[in-house]
């Protein structure tokens, strides 16, 4: 666990004490999010996570929303070769090309799924019934790095063309959209999410 020097609240271990992540921590993740343009900019970012650390992501954030036209996945989708090189040249963000490429053609599955099911919202979550899955843990190690679900989710969006969307990815993912409610019990945010995350399973 972290106890935070100014404020004395215990947090999940893994959260460290940067004022960026305290604030993502304490206000973002683990919180349902039901609106697709957040889904989809939580999925971008997980995806850029992948082999670096989160906080990095975290720092480069609001330049991947400059110019990522505000992770709306519609815009996203319509990206030219053009766009991708200019991408390419912006130290504001992860200049990843197999990253920025995949963005853009994970944004043209996101769309598909949009149409098909009235909302990304709604595939994500009939994965859980619209419920939240809740699973006390009392320590880091407890929490695992993927489970059933995210086997699961992985597997499907796999199927309908998506790409950097391994389980490990898809279990952050469902942590950070907080279709999976994974703060450790003696942090201060536990609690408050399982008041305001119900219905719960």
């Amino acid at each position: 666990m972290l106890v935070d020097t100014h404020d004395q609240r215990v947090r999940c271990a893994w959260c460290t004490n940067d004022p960026l992540y305290l604030r993502y921590h304490d206000e973002e993740w683990g919180v349902p999010k039901h609106d697709d343009t957040q889904l989809f900019e939580v999925l971008v970012l997980e995806m850029m996570q992948a082999g670096l650390s989160f906080l990095t992501v975290l720092k480069k954030r609001e330049r991947f929303r400059e110019v990522f036209a505000g992770f709306d996945p519609e815009r996203v989708a319509s990206f030219s070769d053009g766009k991708v090189e200019q991408l390419m040249s912006d130290a504001g963000i992860i200049r990843n090309r197999r990253k920025i490429l995949a963005t853009i053609e994970n944004a043209k599955r996101y769309r598909e799924i949009q149409q098909a099911m009235g909302g990304f919202s709604n595939y994500l979550w009939s994965f859980t019934d619209a419920r939240v899955i809740v699973r006390p843990t009392d320590q880091e190690d407890e929490v695992p790095s993927r489970t059933e679900l995210s086997d699961c989710v992985s597997r499907d969006l796999k199927k309908r063309g998506f790409a950097f969307v391994g389980s490990t990815i898809c279990y952050a993912y469902l942590q950070a959209t907080g279709v999976v409610m994974d703060h450790t019990t003696q942090c201060f945010r536990a609690r408050e999410l399982r008041i305001t995350s119900f219905p719960l399973r």
